[in-house]
């Protein structure tokens, strides 16, 4: 069994109120209040993943937006009041966010940014490093290109040096690349102390859990497909619709059949990197998107809840609401309790 990421065995992400909205346009007052905290607290889960996006905390120059740091502040006190811990996930920072690869195609050569990127973990740590029993940080959601994982491993070593000046006590998670590919963990170095977490995310197979996504090129909207089904397929429409990089990282389980023996056999080199690291590893995101039938996204959740229970994989669901993946949204509403058993 792997070391266990305390505090942070099953939770909900709370996508969409700091973070891939406008700030301008964003309900920060109405999307996640303290009624929904106490809501999450009620569905047995232990945390919530808090991702926020460097606009609501900073202006274009890199200053200080109190207001958005007062958010954060306040989901913290709903959460610590409801027996809740939570992840703060920087889900975007200045020059990067793992959707837009024109953004983000200079960051890891530009070393202006990643001062910025430094700094603004030096204000974080230095906010909530006090509440290190409760309150875990994430370094940077997905890095995208494979390429980059020399210089990620570079910059998140010296981001976690910078953190522990002020948060000596504190979880930190950091992932690879391939959007946090579980397949990706192998790059990372050596954890730098004893609280250090190797952090995922899993959507796979990617052709179910976003079928008829509109943001992925290739995928038609129309698209429809059952669960189970074997991996073959899954690479085979996968390569036809979107790209053979998406397939790659089942490419090697071709001749299994999706289920949970299929999660079992895809999580464990992971596992396995863990237990040879003694790290604790932690699912940040995973769902099905609101085009799957809720009937065959409840056999998901199932097969995906019996990996993380085999291993003892700490975890958090995307999402709570809308976004597309909402949990609490009617759309799974004739399976919801189920999820919620299998989270």
């Amino acid at each position: 069994m792997l070391r266990q990421f305390e505090g942070f065995t099953k939770g909900i992400n709370l996508g969409g109120w700091l973070s891939q909205v406008n700030p301008e346009q964003a309900d920060t007052e109405g999307f996640i209040t303290k009624k929904d905290i106490e809501t999450i607290s009620s569905f047995g889960v232990d945390h919530v993943r808090l991702p926020i996006d460097f606009e609501f905390v900073e202006d274009e120059a890199g200053n200080v937006r109190e207001k958005g740091y007062q958010y954060i502040d306040a989901c913290i006190s709903w959460c610590l009041e409801n027996n809740l811990n939570l992840v703060l996930d920087l889900h975007k920072t200045a020059g990067y966010v793992f959707d837009d690869p024109t953004y983000s195609a200079d960051f890891f050569h530009n070393q202006t940014l990643m001062d910025r990127f430094i700094n603004l973990w030096i204000q974080l740590a230095k906010r909530y490093g006090k509440y290190h029993k409760n309150v875990a940080f994430e370094l940077l959601n997905e890095i995208v290109c494979p390429e980059d994982s020399g210089e990620w491993n570079k910059l998140a070593d010296r981001a976690i040096r910078q953190i522990r000046e002020f948060a000596p006590d504190t979880w930190i998670l950091v992932g690879g690349t391939r959007n946090n590919s579980i397949v990706t963990l192998k790059e990372l170095r050596k954890p730098a102390d004893r609280k250090i977490v190797f952090n995922f995310h899993c959507y796979e197979p990617l052709i179910f859990t976003h079928q008829a996504a509109y943001w992925i090129d290739g995928m038609p909207s129309d698209y429809s497909v059952d669960y189970p089904l074997s991996v073959q397929k899954c690479i085979d429409e996968t390569k036809r619709l979107i790209d053979d990089s998406f397939a790659y990282p089942i490419s090697h389980l071709a001749d299994m059949e999706c289920g949970a023996q299929f999660f079992c056999s895809f999580f464990a080199e992971a596992v396995q990197i863990a237990e040879n690291y003694d790290v604790p590893l932690y699912c940040g995101e995973y769902g099905v998107i609101d085009k799957a039938a809720p009937e065959a996204a409840l056999r998901w959740f199932k097969d995906i809840h019996t990996a993380f229970e085999k291993y003892g994989i700490s975890r958090a669901a995307w999402t709570y609401k809308k976004m597309d993946f909402g949990i609490t949204d009617e759309h799974y509403s004739s399976v919801f309790q189920e999820i919620l058993e299998n989270l």
